[in-house]
């Protein structure tokens, strides 16, 4: 039950502001979407949660853990989980392999352990095995799972990326346009595995999503940037209701 705070977030490249001024609070086991038009800052935000990007100024906390200068893998050890616009996935290796390797960070034992591979080695390979094959199941890749990522269908890709981050077994996860480039059908699938994920693993997640239906549907908060600058807050309600938004999306006479 963990609170993600962003206070007066300003992020600069050059003489450019990327993001000015951002504040927002991400509620535990809610489901807060982050939208805007093109260039509006939405992964840059993203960026500075998980390390990637380092704020110019502002604060990030995770309950009382200070983010703002924490390297992406401090982050995972928190329970802080990402996936990516762009697949970021081995091609090369099975959907098996590929959510094996996220669990690296698990596998906690020595050189001649591993040589061995007896005792401790064992056990925790088995452990991880176990983990990873139970979020085979909850994404249903079963039929998938020693195919080689790099010739399954994008829409199949993308629920990989997905399951790898989940196999950090994390609190926060952060979804970076999940359903880009995906057909209905495909998209339907997402929707129905994101709102498994907050109702049966009990995580809060953070949406980066340009399909306003999808958003407008599954969002418990949403946040409205526009050139880096936020200019709405509140429920799916609320924000369509709000003239700022209205205006950076459909502008006015």
């Amino acid at each position: 039950m963990t609170t993600l705070t962003i206070e007066d977030v300003t992020l600069t490249f050059g003489g450019l502001n990327a993001l000015s001024n951002i504040s927002m609070t991400i509620e535990p086991e809610l489901i807060t979407s982050i939208i805007g038009p093109n260039g509006a800052g939405k992964t840059s935000i993203l960026n500075c949660i998980s390390g990637f990007y380092h704020p110019t100024s502002g604060e990030i906390r995770y309950g009382d853990h200070r983010l703002t200068q924490a390297p992406p893998h401090r982050l995972t050890k928190l329970g802080i989980a990402r996936a990516f616009q762009n697949l970021e996935l081995f091609r090369g290796l099975s959907v098996l392999d590929n959510l094996m390797l996220a669990r690296h960070t698990n596998l906690n034992y020595n050189f001649f352990q591993a040589m061995l591979f007896v005792g401790r080695a064992s056990r925790l390979e088995a452990e991880n095995r176990a983990y990873v094959e139970g979020i085979i199941d909850f994404m249903e890749l079963e039929p998938y799972r020693k195919n080689t990522v790099g010739n399954l269908s994008y829409g199949i890709q993308k629920r990989v990326e997905v399951a790898r981050a989940l196999t950090l077994d994390p609190q926060l996860l952060l979804l970076d346009e999940p359903m880009a480039g995906m057909n209905i059908e495909e998209k339907e699938d997402i929707v129905r595995f994101i709102m498994d994920i907050k109702k049966e693993r009990k995580t809060t997640i953070i949406l980066v999503e340009h399909d306003l239906g999808v958003v407008m549907d599954i969002s418990d908060q949403i946040h409205v940037l526009d050139f880096g600058e936020l200019i709405g807050s509140g429920t799916p309600r609320e924000v369509a209701a709000n003239p700022k938004v209205i205006e950076a999306y459909i502008g006015e006479e």
